[in-house]
């Protein structure tokens, strides 16, 4: 589902499991971050980030808390967002905490939403081609500390396999980890291959018997209305991936 400025997630979590994802628009950066950025290493103006971190809470009226922005290093660290500082080198974040909010940035990495069955547990990872091969997946479903079959996965915006052009050295690492990433790749131009970052997330999910994958289908790359793209544009703004409890005294 989406609005104008938001996307939310069409999967079968629970009703205290909120969700959101940030598009390009509503906010006040100028280009070429126009203009909801809300990422404060990029370049943008750090009044304008400010300004756009603090809209989210008209955006999303049922935003709990500041959500709690991590320093992305295309790694697999994923902490425990109950005690966390904000500005933590990390690249995912879990929370069993009712009100706490989880958020990456992305602007073609991929962004993985989750939470278990029962509604007790929600994480978020930031999932580009580094941290998939490194295991940024496998370290959040660990730290959430539920069987692989109770949870549920989303896969934001990102990247798609039309467009994501990689050498052949990002092709083979994949596969001296797992062949069947095989699949995955389909070649380019020459030397070259496209890459399917929904289709390797959805491998590592399976691997881990997480099979209740929903999303996948939105191209940051091609959408140059509703998303920012770093392959497309190189300077450019970034869009956040929100998931959180709803708080015990909130109607769900």
């Amino acid at each position: 589902m989406s609005g104008a400025t938001l996307l939310y997630p069409d999967w079968p979590a629970p009703p205290r499991v909120r969700a959101a994802v940030t598009t390009r628009l509503g906010g006040v950066s100028q280009p070429p971050y126009d203009s909801l950025n809300l990422g404060g290493h990029v370049g943008d103006d750090p009044a304008a980030v400010a300004s756009n971190r603090r809209r989210l809470g008209t955006l999303i009226p049922d935003l709990p808390a500041e959500p709690l922005w991590l320093n992305q290093v295309h790694g697999t660290r994923c902490l425990n967002a109950d005690s966390a500082q904000a500005g933590t080198e990390a690249d995912a974040a879990v929370t069993e905490k009712p009100g706490v909010v989880c958020a990456v940035l992305t602007a073609d990495c991929l962004p993985v939403l989750l939470c278990d069955r029962a509604g007790s547990v929600v994480g978020v990872a930031h999932a580009g081609w580094r941290g998939l091969l490194a295991g940024v997946i496998e370290s959040t479903v660990t730290a959430m500390h539920r069987p692989g079959a109770e949870l549920l996965a989303w896969l934001g915006p990102a990247i798609g396999p039309a467009a994501f052009e990689v050498g052949e050295e990002v092709r083979a690492a994949f596969l001296v980890r797992d062949p069947r990433a095989a699949t995955s790749f389909r070649a380019g131009a020459e030397g070259k291959w496209l890459c399917d970052l929904y289709a390797l997330a959805r491998q590592r999910l399976a691997a881990l018997e997480v099979t209740a994958v929903s999303g996948g289908g939105s191209c940051t790359h091609e959408d140059v209305r509703r998303f920012y793209s770093f392959r497309r544009d190189g300077v450019t703004g970034r869009m956040a991936s929100l998931i959180w409890l709803a708080p015990a005294l909130q109607r769900v």
